[in-house]
Formats: C-alpha cells, sequence, structure tokens
C-alpha cells in the first residue's frame, strides 16, 4: 500500500482538474492505496516572503497550514499536483503552493504525476505550465520520479471532463497504477 497526496490547485469545487484528480484518487484508492485529497482553496495559503527562516528550522513561520501539508508530503510514497491552466500558467495557488516547498523540497521521496487542463485544444501550449511545474519536480525535488501527465486539453466549462471519458479514463488508470 502507497502513501498518495493529491494536491487539488482548482479554485472552483468540481472544476475539470479537480474531477480528474479525484478520479485519480478514486483509482488509487481503489488499488488499496491510502489517498490524503487536498484542496489547496482551503487553506488560503499565504505567499513566501523569502525570510529563509525555514532553511534553518525545517518548517515554515508563516501559520497558515503549509507545515500541515508539507508532513504529509513527506510521507507520501506518490505526489499529485493538479491544475487549471489559466492564462497560459498553473493556478496562482498552486504557484504559492511550490514557492512554500522550500523547507521540505530536498527532502520528498516520492512519484510524480501531474494532471493539468485548458480549454484550448493544443496540448502544445500546455507543455509551458507543465514545464513550469518540473521545474519543482524535476529540477528540486532530487529524489522524485515523474511517472505520468495528463493534458486535458478542450475543457473550459465546470462538466467538460465528464464528457471527455478518455481523460477520466486515462486519469483513472493513472491512479490505479500508481
Amino acid at each position: 500500500m502507497k502513501k498518495v497526496v493529491v494536491i487539488s490547485s482548482s479554485p472552483r469545487r468540481n472544476g475539470n482538474s479537480e474531477v480528474l484528480a479525484k478520479t485519480f484518487a478514486l483509482g488509487a484508492t481503489e488499488a488499496g492505496h491510502e489517498v490524503e485529497f487536498i484542496e489547496l482553496r482551503d487553506y488560503h495559503l499565504n505567499y513566501c516572503v523569502a525570510c529563509y527562516s525555514c532553511t534553518e528550522s525545517g518548517k515554515c513561520i508563516i501559520g497558515d497550514g503549509m507545515n500541515e501539508i508539507a508532513e504529509k508530503l513527506l510521507q507520501a510514497d506518490v505526489i499529485v499536483f493538479a491544475t487549471p491552466v489559466y492564462f497560459y500558467s498553473m493556478s496562482g495557488q498552486l504557484k504559492v503552493f511550490i514557492d512554500r516547498l522550500v523547507p521540505i523540497y530536498t527532502k520528498i521521496k516520492a512519484d510524480i504525476y501531474i494532471i493539468a487542463h485548458q480549454w484550448y485544444e493544443d496540448v502544445g501550449m500546455m507543455e509551458k505550465v507543465i514545464e513550469a511545474i518540473r521545474g519543482c519536480t524535476v529540477d528540486c525535488f532530487e529524489n522524485c520520479e515523474e511517472k505520468g501527465v495528463l493534458y486535458g486539453a478542450g475543457l473550459n466549462d465546470v462538466g467538460d471532463a465528464e464528457k471527455k471519458p478518455e481523460f477520466v479514463a486515462t486519469a483513472y488508470e493513472m491512479g490505479k497504477n500508481c
């Protein structure tokens, strides 16, 4: 049994990236894994203030729940980053979250999955977003391996993910086989 932590950065409840992330979680749960589903919008994370106190203490001095999430990531065997694409970038919530990983990023040892969606059909445009996330997951997470990416191109309105069974099936299989 693996410990799976899914980070959903959608500001919309039941938005398309969240639906795909929950589908991944369902697959992982049905495969017998322990799944923690974290919705960043519920934490109201503050910006990193670049004080670097965390480099000495190992914990962030901002008291907004990030240290709680960090502990879960340190125990995870699998971490999923899920984001909608807004104006050619990851959600602001995910960017703030990534910036706040400074105290622990060298200690994380997990397989990484990325789920992203955008309204535009051109997957090539989404690659810039995936590369930005990889700036953290590949360049900073020294002990991690990327295991899968789901490009949910062409999803705009709430409910569009359910209209694309190939995306739902891929998210489920990724979770089941993580």
